[in-house]
């Protein structure tokens, strides 16, 4: 498999792209920045490929999106890349995952980075900053795509798409006090994005450690779901493949 690994400089994306290099798959890293980009020599120097690009920056993201189709573009994509806090939230957590889903030619496997925090999200898309000029909730951020995931499943029987809780892990964003399994906290995304077996091979779900959790309601609200992608692609000019 040739999976796209986003924001994997650290932390959960860097232990995800570190253990689909050890299961012997393709793999290319992502960095925002070329300074951070020095992080994933050791993972260059196995083989990965490399992008950059900035994902508050939804011209940095349009550019990875061409990028990639021009070459072998993956098979799947684990959408790891996210922010806590500050501006970029939306930009950084909705904006990218949307426009790379909708622009990427060759994946079958889309993978989503959720939270527990999505609980405490408002399924209400009015007057939702999406380009980051005031600071955003993450709540919120990681209910509308923990809704993308769902929705996309219900729209591209064609592709695998689903959501995971990695729990609260000790990462930069998460903090060296947090309670969660670090190790635990990526391999239900390699496994998603890489496994043949059966259970692996769905589509929709909201998962924790490879167990199936129930998530917001709205997200399985069918009318919050086109709501959603008819705001996402007002916003980016660019409408899913799939939708109406």
């Amino acid at each position: 498999m040739r999976v796209l690994v986003t924001g994997s400089t650290e932390g959960l994306g860097r232990a995800a792209a570190e253990d689909l290099l050890r299961q012997g798959h393709d793999v290319v890293v992502h960095a925002r920045t070329g300074e951070r980009a020095g992080a994933l020599a050791p993972l260059t120097a196995q083989g990965a490929g490399l992008v950059v690009g900035d994902f508050g920056d939804r011209r940095a993201v349009l550019r990875i999106a061409a990028e990639l189709n021009e070459g072998e573009s993956p098979d799947a994509v684990i959408h790891n890349a996210g922010l806590w806090s500050g501006p970029a939230v939306m930009p950084v957590n909705v904006i990218a995952p949307y426009l790379l889903t909708a622009l990427l030619e060759g994946p079958r496997r889309h993978v989503y980075l959720s939270s527990g925090s999505h609980y405490s999200g408002r399924p209400s898309l009015h007057g939702v900053d999406w380009r980051g000029r005031m600071p955003g909730r993450y709540g919120d951020s990681k209910l509308f795509l923990t809704t993308f995931s769902a929705a996309l499943a219900r729209l591209r029987p064609d592709v695998l798409s689903n959501a995971v809780d990695p729990g609260w892990v000790p990462t930069r964003m998460g903090g060296p006090d947090a309670p969660d399994d670090l190790d635990l906290g990526h391999r239900t995304q390699v496994w998603l994005a890489t496994a043949e077996d059966p259970e692996a091979l769905v589509t929709g779900e909201y998962w924790f450690h490879r167990a199936r959790r129930q998530p917001h309601a709205a997200v399985h609200d069918l009318e919050f779901q086109d709501r959603l992608l008819d705001a996402l692609a007002k916003e980016t000019g660019v409408p899913l493949p799939g939708s109406r």
